[in-house]
Order: C-alpha cells, then sequence, then structure tokens
C-alpha cells in the first residue's frame, strides 16, 4: 500500500518515538568534526568496518559515531528520525525508497564519484536532476548452499559450478539426501520476497522490466509460485516457517545449519558465518535453472541527508568508505561482492572461501540484466513485501498461483505511483 507523503511523515515522527532500540541521546552533532553512522551488520562486516572508521577518523581528524541498529527496525528509524529533525548524517541502507527527498546530493558537496560504479545501480541513486544520492557499498547474489557430509552420506554428488543443475535436478537431489539423512526438510529458504524473486527470474520474469514497468509475466509467475508452493505443501520445504511472523524478514540459516536440511537458498553474505558456525563441510553451488540460470541481485547502499550539519564531511566519509582500498578489504574480511567497476574487472583475492565466492561471481554473470533493473526499481521493496503475503496465502491453501499473481501485479502497479 501506498501512502501521501503527509502520511507517511506522520506515522514516522509516531513510530521514531516508540521504536524499540531507538537511542534518544543519538543527536546530529554541530560539532564541525563529528558525524553520526547508522548502520546494520550482517555479523562479519562490523569488525571491518569499525576499522574503516578508525582510518577515516584518523585520516580526515573527525570523530564517527557508529549507531547499530538491527535491520528490522533500519527503514523505521531512519524515516522517524528524518521526520522529527534528528537523521542521522550518513546511513547504511538497503533501499533508498522512503527517503529519497532527505538525501544529500554527494556530487554538489565535492564527490563526484557515481562513475566508479556498477552501471546497473546508475538509475537507482541518481535523482531527477543528476543528483548523485547514494553509492552501492556491496553487490549480493542469491545461492545455494549444500551440506557436503549430507550429501556425501546419500551418494550424491552436488553439481560443478559450470554445470549448474535445473529446479527439477535440484528438487529431485535434495529430497534423496533427506531421505537418505533423515532430515525434517530437504530445502530451506529464506523468508523474503527478494530471495523468492530470483525464483521468478529463473523461470523467465521479473517485477520490473527494464523500462521501469511493471514486468511481471503472469503464465511464468504463476508457474514459479505453484513450484514454491507446492515445495512447502509436500513438506520438502517448512510450511509453518514461512506462514509464521506475518510478512517479516527471517532467514532460515539456524535451519541449515542445524543440519534440518541439506540444501539451503540465501546468499554470499552467509559464507563467513558458516566458516564459523557450520559444524558440517559445506559448499556453494550454483543457482538452479529454469527458462534462464543465474540468481537474483541485491545489495546495501550508503547514503548522507541533508539534514547533516557537517554535509562535505558526510559526503568525504561516503567517498572514504567506499573507496578501492576501503571496499577491497571490506569484501574481503566480510565476504561481500564488490560493485566498483575496478574491483569487479579485476577480481578480489579472498583469503578464504574463494572458490565458493567464485561460484556467486559466476552467477552474477549469468543473471539476467532485468534483474538488475528490478530489484532497483523504487518499488521493488514495498512490492517485495507483498510478496511474501501472497505466497504465504498460497502455501496455506486460501487462494490460487494466478489470483496470488494478480495481486503482486497490481501491488506492483500501485508501489510505482
Amino acid at each position: 500500500m501506498r501512502f501521501g507523503r503527509k502520511t507517511i511523515v506522520g506515522a514516522a515522527l509516531l513510530l521514531a518515538a516508540c521504536a524499540p532500540g531507538t537511542d534518544d541521546g543519538a543527536t546530529n552533532s554541530s560539532a564541525p568534526d563529528h558525524l553520526t553512522y547508522l548502520y546494520f551488520t550482517d555479523g562479519p562486516d562490523e569488525q571491518v568496518t569499525r576499522a574503516l572508521i578508525a582510518g577515516f577518523e584518523k585520516e580526515a581528524g573527525a570523530t564517527v559515531e557508529l549507531q547499530i541498529v538491527p535491520f528490522s527496525e533500519l527503514s523505521q528509524q531512519v524515516q522517524g528520525r528524518i521526520a522529527s529533525g534528528n537523521a542521522p548524517d550518513v546511513f547504511r541502507t538497503d533501499t533508498l525508497t522512503g527517503f529519497r527527498d532527505a538525501l544529500l546530493d554527494l556530487k554538489a558537496n565535492g564527490q563526484d564519484i557515481g562513475g566508479q560504479f556498477m552501471d546497473e545501480a546508475r538509475d537507482y541513486v541518481s535523482g531527477p536532476g543528476g543528483e548523485l544520492l547514494a553509492v552501492p557499498s556491496d553487490l549480493t547474489m542469491n545461492g545455494p548452499f549444500v551440506n557436503l557430509d549430507q550429501f556425501a552420506k546419500a551418494g550424491v554428488a552436488p553439481p560443478k559450478p559450470d554445470a549448474p543443475w535445473t529446479w527439477d535436478e535440484l528438487v529431485a537431489n535434495a529430497s534423496k539426501v533427506q531421505q537418505a539423512n533423515g532430515t525434517p526438510f530437504a530445502i530451506a529458504h529464506d523468508k523474503s520476497g527478494h530471495r523468492f524473486s530470483g525464483m521468478l527470474n529463473q523461470h523467465g520474469t521479473n517485477i520490473f522490466g527494464t523500462d521501469g514497468e511493471v514486468g511481471l509475466d503472469a503464465a511464468k509467475a504463476a508457474t514459479a509460485v505453484g513450484k514454491f508452493a507446492e515445495l512447502h505443501q509436500q513438506g520438502a520445504m517448512s510450511k509453518d516457517f514461512w506462514l509464521e511472523s506475518g510478512t517479516k524478514y527471517r532467514g532460515a540459516n539456524d535451519i541449515f545449519l542445524a543440519g534440518d536440511a541439506p540444501v539451503y537458498l540465501s546468499g554470499n553474505w552467509q559464507v563467513s558465518q558458516f566458516v564459523k558456525a557450520a559444524k558440517f563441510s559445506w559448499a556453494a553451488i550454483p543457482n538452479p535453472c529454469a527458462e534462464r540460470c543465474g540468481g537474483y541481485p541485491g545489495g546495501k547502499f550508503t547514503a548522507a541527508t541533508k539534514q547533516s550539519a557537517n554535509p562535505e564531511l558526510a559526503a568525504r566519509f561516503v567517498a572514504f568508505m567506499n573507496s578501492r582500498a576501503a571496499q577491497e578489504k571490506y569484501a574481503k574480511e566480510a565476504q561481500f561482492l564488490p560493485t566498483r567497476k575496478d574491483l569487479i574487472s579485476e577480481g578480489i583475492a579472498y583469503p578464504q572461501r574463494a572458490d565458493d565466492m567464485a561460484v556467486f561471481l559466476a552467477d552474477v554473470r549469468r543473471t539476467d540484466k532485468a534483474a538488475f533493473a528490478s530489484v532497483y526499481s523504487p518499488g521493488f521493496s514495498p512490492t517485495a513485501t507483498a510478496v511474501v503475503k501472497e505466497l504465504a496465502s498460497v502455501i496455506a491453501g486460501q487462494q490460487s498461483p494466478e489470483q496470488a499473481v494478480t495481486n503482486i501485479r497490481a501491488a506492483a502497479e500501485k508501489n510505482l505511483k
């Protein structure tokens, strides 16, 4: 559902007043050498972020107050703080939707750096007058992981990086491994409209097209929705997991780490966590193919706000955190994928799990360009939330795949207005 600006601002003020985890003392300092950086962490990135901040503080003679909030609270806090005149100087985000008008033009504040980053994100991070509102700070790619110990016990060899399975092969092999090991499920899948969008893309369609309009093919989307619901209804995936907690995002990494499913559909951001937390051998495998191969992109952005008392310093901080040296260090230590053209071209020498990261990089090249256009649409984020709701209704047997697709298209149309 879309709301008018006054409604959003009013709601944001109310939410800001009662938001859990809100730091009442976190204000924008007028000190010329102080910045606030609102941040959510995927886990492995926090330590390297703190190290990079220390480097900036030393170089710029400034102080940066890192304010970490849960991902689930980020949008609420950003909108609430903007509405109350207490916006962070800089923040990390997965979307610009909801606060584009409040973002600082980095170009006008001494940082004309947009051309250094991947072209696919250019339109998304640009304002109507050519302003540079943010820079993409890391790229993500959806993809599956497998429990190699469970696969070995079942006598099933995972696919080679250059020979992806089809969706039917993935399901058949995951089910065989499930049966051999007695696991509750064959496949774990994050509760996320973004993650499911990878399945849509593989079946030949995306929510939004390269022309910026709604591009969802009804028949192809219904096929993907039907297959996804069937996997839950037949017990290959956890039905309860998807139906619990409304439309709120929920990762299925605990299911995989507990050994309750031999295959987990998530993304490259899990690599560092699995290095530390997995008690079994595991590997990334290429995304399954249907009409086409590849996964689904995503990523994070770094933006500054117009309310910053130190706009040039804020813009300088954004540029520093996304410089070649900083992004290379960030990508290496957090197991992230780069967004800078120079690093994408030259590659990253990952110190660990380089083969797994190579699988994700290969899927970036396999992924249809329309997927990038879709995920960077201003209507994508709210529509992805609607996708979760509509999928739940199909999984629960309350509506048909065709009706779900009709509703998703309607939500997408509304979210572009």
